[in-house]
This record gives C-alpha cells, structure tokens and sequence, in this order.
C-alpha cells in the first residue's frame, strides 16, 4: 500500500494524475482530428466532388448482374412528335402501284387508309443568324445640285445584334455557363457573326437591365410567400468573398449576392421583417427566426447522425438512435407523398418525436461533450424539427432549393465569380429568371427575347409570375 505521508508516492500520484489527464486530452484530440479526416459527402455538407479519394461512394448499389442499359418489357421511350408549326416542310413518300395486284393507287388518301408513318429528321441551317443590312441613300437634285441623305432610323443605329440573338448570348451564360470568350467563339465560329468581347459583356448587361423588374417580382413573390426553402453558397466579387442567397417556392426562386453570410444577407434576401415558414439547414443565421415558422433539413441531420457513428464510442450511441429516426421519418413521408392522410403521418411519426425528445435530452448530459452539445442544440430547435407534419407545403429536406442552387455552384466553380457589382446583378437576375421559369415550365428564351424587346422599345417588362 502507498504511504500517504510519503513525500515520494504523493508525488508520483500527482504525476500519474496529470499523466492521465494529458492522455485523455490527447486522445480527444486525436479523436477529433480522425474525425475531421474522416469528413466526406456522408457525414457532412462536403460536396461529393470534394470527396476525398478513400472515401465512401455516396451511392452504392448491389450488382444485379443484368447487363446496362433498357432491360427487357421496360416501357419505351419514344421521340417525341413536334408540331405542324415546328417543321419546315413535309415530303410523303406515297406508294404508286398496289404491292398485291401491282393495280394504280390514288394519290390522296381514302376513308379506310391509316395515318401515315412518320420520321423527323432535325438539321442546322447553313446559317444560323440573319444579317439585315439597312442603306441610307443619297440623292442629287437635279435642280440646284445638294444632296440629300436618307437617315437610318434611330432605333435601328441603336443596336447591331438584335434581342433574340442577344438573348441567346445571355442564356448561354446564365444556362450552360459559357464564358464571355467561350461566347464570342460560339457566336462567330457557328453563327458566323463576327462580334468583339466588349460588346458580349455590354448585351450582358442590357439583358441585366431587362430583367431587372422580374426579379424585383419574383423577391417580392418569395418574400410573402406562406412556405419558403433557404440556402445560401459561396461566390466571389473581384476576388474577396460573398455569398450567393437563394429561396425558393413550387412557382419561383430568387438569387440575390451578399457580401455576408449574415443576418445582412438573410434580410437583402427576405427582407428585414421575414414572412412565412422558412425550411433551411442549421446555420447560425436561420437562428434568429422563430421556432414555430422554421422547418430544418433532414438530409443535413442525416449525414450529422452519420458522423455521430463514425466517431465512435458514446457518439455512436446517440447517432445510430438518430439514423434509426430518420428511416422511419422518410419511410412515413414517402408514403404520405404517394397517397396517405395527414393524420396517419402525425400517428406514426409522434412516437418517434417523443422517443427522440427522451434519447436527446440523456445525450445533452452524455460524458462525450460534443455528443452532448450536438443533442442540446437539437433539443433547443426540437419543434422546427417537425413543422413538415403539421402543415401544408412544408418538406422535411431543404433538396428544393438546393437543387435550384446547384446552377449557382457549377457558375462558381467554372467562373470563379464575378469582376464587378454589375457582373453580381446579373448573375442574380438570369438565375431567379431563368431557374423560375424552368419551374413552371415556360420556355427561357422566349421570355428573354420578349423582355428584352419590350426594354428597347421603352415599354413595360413582362410578368414572370402567372397571373393565376
């Protein structure tokens, strides 16, 4: 037994102690740092193009040795039919002797012929862009010798590409995300128009102009909506950061850039007083709304729970408890969204609500102290955790909106960004037209061509929203 009133065994105590303390300390910091290594798509917001390379696949599938492609009595895929309207012109192809008797056929169709069988075949015209040339003409007198010009109208001098192909120019920008020099090749390498950078970058900004009214529209149209998704993503202006804010409802979404991923950039988006229900992920900023008008994502919550599992030890615990939670809560929605009552949702679901309350509240005072702030945090937005069961309209992820960002990212990642504050405004209105259109499945172009007309002509700019 140790001497307690031995100075010697009071000192290797003491040092044993501090020995066991160090080790602990250690070992959480190893602890965390394996965690951090360990981040991939799965277990956190990293995209899987970010993936480090011995990460997991975020997809696995089982091999079902069948080989790729259409299996058989799959449903076909028929190309679709386009109009009378679309072609250009139509050749028949009209048999000219009976294939039986080898008798004369008539050249029109009788009452009992069928419909005939038809093949499209789409081309490019040899010129994609027609070049209309205007004259101003001069004249002599023949009396007294002056000569007199014509005047080219005003309106024409004003422009030398004319608003669809300028709005082509925008789309492919705004769309596919081609750059101002990809643009320029593109113009004079298949339309054969000869066009200088200067002047993609100056059509860029008349369209910006243009579409300057609906995007007004459509921030006034998320701002008061009942039910919103919020999201927001890193951008660049001349090199420093800002951030990229987007929400969105089933008709339409709206882009705004912000130098702050702040409550600032929230209210430049939503407005200072927001309205509604807003569904987003857990970022500190989302804080500041109240409880009751906030749904948070569970995909988010799914991948947190995943990390709780791969870190191990009483983290595991409380994330294989959430993972199950999570099963159940998509298993239940999934067959709401295919045909189930509201009411049966909230029946299966509040067991899991209540048993989740129990299993967060003994992780809040867990020996593992993230484990333990992780459930506290959840335990303080609890009822955000459930909006989506009792009210219309409302998802429990927030893949909505990100899906729509998603547009944004891939603009980030092959642009780096924007020069200028114009630049920004331009990326923020060709995104909320572009993005709100493809979600009531209007046709992009036709509007660009018709907003942009109407700006030149000086009159008002159409509606994006439908008036229904």
């Amino acid at each position: 037994m140790p001497d307690p009133t031995c100075p010697g065994c009071r000192e290797r105590d003491q040092r044993i102690a501090r020995l066991e303390e160090q080790v602990a300390e250690l070992t959480a910091a190893v602890r965390d740092l394996q965690a951090r290594l360990d981040q991939n798509a799965s277990n956190s917001s990293m995209p899987p193009s970010a993936n480090p390379p011995d990460a997991p696949k975020p997809v696995v599938k089982t091999p079902t040795g069948r080989k790729p492609g259409g299996q058989p009595g799959h449903p076909p895929h028929l190309r679709q039919r386009l109009p009378p309207e679309r072609l250009k012109e139509v050749i028949p192809y009209i048999p000219k002797v009976c294939g039986a008797c080898q008798a004369t056929l008539p050249a029109k169709p009788g009452p009992h012929d069928p419909e005939p069988i038809w093949h499209q075949v789409a081309e490019l015209p040899v010129t994609l862009a027609d070049v209309t040339e205007h004259q101003a003409h001069g004249r002599t007198c023949r009396h007294c010798g002056y000569l007199t010009w014509e005047k080219i109208p005003e309106a024409i001098r004003a422009h030398a590409i004319g608003p669809r192909l300028t709005a082509v120019l925008s789309y492919l920008s705004g769309g596919p995300h081609v750059s101002k020099r990809g643009i320029e090749e593109i113009v004079e390498t298949v339309f054969n128009v000869p066009i200088a950078l200067g002047t993609v970058a100056n059509l860029e900004q008349e369209m910006s102009a243009a579409l300057a009214p609906a995007h007004a529209e459509a921030q006034r149209a998320v701002q008061q909506a009942p039910v919103k998704n919020v999201d927001e993503t890193g951008w660049k202006q001349a090199g420093k950061p800002c951030w990229l804010w987007a929400a969105a409802t089933t008709l339409v979404a709206c882009f705004v850039i912000h130098p702050r991923r702040s409550a600032l950039g929230l209210a430049a988006l939503l407005g200072q007083k927001i309205k509604g229900l807003v569904c987003s992920d857990r970022w500190s900023v989302y804080g500041r709304l109240q409880l009751g008008l906030r749904q948070l994502c569970w995909a988010h919550l799914k991948r947190d729970f995943q990390k709780l599992v791969e870190r191990g030890g009483v983290a595991q615990i409380y994330g294989e408890k959430g993972l199950a939670a999570v099963r159940i809560l998509f298993a239940e929605w999934h067959r709401f969204r295919g045909g189930g009552s509201r009411k049966q949702l909230h029946f299966e679901l509040e067991p899991v609500r209540q048993a989740m309350r129990d299993w967060l509240g003994a992780g809040a005072s867990c020996a593992d102290a993230k484990t333990a702030t992780f459930c506290q945090n959840l335990l303080d937005v609890e009822p955000a955790l459930w909006s989506f069961v009792y009210k219309k309209g409302v998802e429990p992820t927030n893949n909505h909106i990100e899906r729509l960002l998603r547009s944004g990212v891939l603009w980030r990642k092959n642009a780096f960004g924007c020069h200028s504050e114009s630049g920004c405004r331009f990326v923020e209105r060709i995104l909320t037209v572009r993005q709100t259109l493809r979600l009531q499945k209007r046709p992009v172009l036709d509007y660009l061509v018709h907003a942009l007309t109407v700006h030149r002509s000086g009159q008002p700019a159409p509606q994006l929203l439908p008036s229904w």
